[in-house]
């Protein structure tokens, strides 16, 4: 083979070689550009609020307890029974109460008796004054004797009365609707009046204790709205600031925010509850996504896209709420802003525009 052609074979060997790599360098290059999804910048309402987890009261929270002393029949609830309002929950022994009951009739049929006959000695001797047999000062006496029987005989109804009252506690009906969380006491046992027979739960209304730090106190007033759920229902609840505790709870170093909830089937007692105490609301303002707001030298910044390429824009926030971050300068309506991807992105720097995602709170 001539000089001339291994010459040519080797020049034309490299020419392939060099394109080749040039060829890599260039799909290395293109494969390094950042892929970005973008929004739009726009102006929108948003609320200022200050988030807490506090926890559930039961303000219906009966114990029902023993208001005359009894031995217990029955208890006719269990543990986790739903009970509702005027059902029967404990039934006691009446049998003393009926003894005494026919003591004290007979006592008022005594006294009936005694005051029949002394009404008729009195109307005898009253005839008898009339004509002059007998002195005025002996009807008298016998009045008076009527008086008494009369009020005696009153006091033996009201024993009458009293016994029929007490016995009708012997029967304990639940005060509201709810759920048996204690069962004290069991048939057959003895109680005493004031002793605790059954604990029922009841969340027609619930009070919502929301700790809030003692700087954020000052913000909060009677009559704020207050966004609630809780973890054993999937309905949030709108609600009032009630109150606020003056005292500062020296371990936690926060107030107490009381709202109240009521007619709230799924809620429970002593679950814990999200609040978003609403602070105030603010119409056009501009938010982006927090993945958009990337922490750089030169302070927070968002990444604006224009002809595929980054520019870095210096913002100031504000507040945050539900994943968007509020912004207070350095963004202007329209502009079309790098949210995925945006961490990654410096300067300048190209990128691919994958897809737009929507700016709503």
């Amino acid at each position: 083979m001539k000089l001339s052609h291994i010459v040519l074979i080797l020049i034309t060997t490299c020419l392939i070689a060099s394109c080749s790599k040039s060829k890599d360098n260039v799909q290395k290059k293109v494969s390094h550009i950042p892929l970005v999804t973008v929004t739009q910048v726009q102006r929108q309402a948003v609320e200022i609020t200050e988030d807490a987890v506090g926890s559930l009261e039961g303000l219906i929270d009966p114990t029902l307890a023993a208001e005359v002393p009894a031995k217990v029949l029955k208890v006719h609830v269990s543990v986790g029974d739903k009970v509702k309002k005027g059902q029967l929950i404990v039934t006691l022994d009446a049998g003393d109460y009926a003894v005494q009951r026919n003591e004290a009739l007979a006592e008022v049929a005594r006294i009936e008796a005694l005051l029949s006959n002394q009404a008729k000695t009195v109307s005898r001797n009253q005839a008898l004054v009339d004509k002059k047999f007998i002195s005025q000062n002996a009807v008298d006496n016998d009045l008076a004797q009527e008086k008494v029987l009369k009020e005696q005989l009153a006091g033996a109804k009201a024993r009458v009365d009293s016994i029929n009252h007490n016995s009708s506690k012997t029967r304990i009906y639940a005060p509201s609707d709810g759920v048996v969380e204690k069962k004290i006491v069991d048939s057959g046992e003895y109680v005493r009046a004031g002793d605790p027979i059954v604990q029922i739960i009841g969340n027609q209304k619930l009070r919502a204790h929301i700790p809030v730090p003692e700087n954020v106190a000052a913000k909060i007033k009677p009559g704020q709205t207050v966004r609630l759920d809780t973890p054993t229902s999937s309905a949030a609840v709108m609600t009032k600031v009630k109150e606020i505790k003056p005292l500062v709870m020296s371990d936690s170093h926060s107030v107490d925010v009381i709202a109240d909830i009521e007619n709230q089937a799924d809620w429970q007692a002593g679950a814990s509850v999200n609040a978003q105490i609403i602070l105030a609301k603010k119409s056009g303002v501009i938010t982006v996504p927090e993945q958009s707001v990337v922490l750089r030298p030169a302070g927070e910044v968002v990444y604006v896209i224009h002809n595929s390429q980054a520019q870095q824009i210096v913002v100031h926030t504000g507040a945050e709420q539900k994943g968007f971050i509020e912004i207070l300068d350095g963004l202007q309506d329209g502009q079309n802003i790098a949210v995925d991807g945006a961490a990654y992105l410096t300067d300048k720097a190209q990128v691919k525009i994958s897809a737009s995602v929507k700016n709503t709170p």
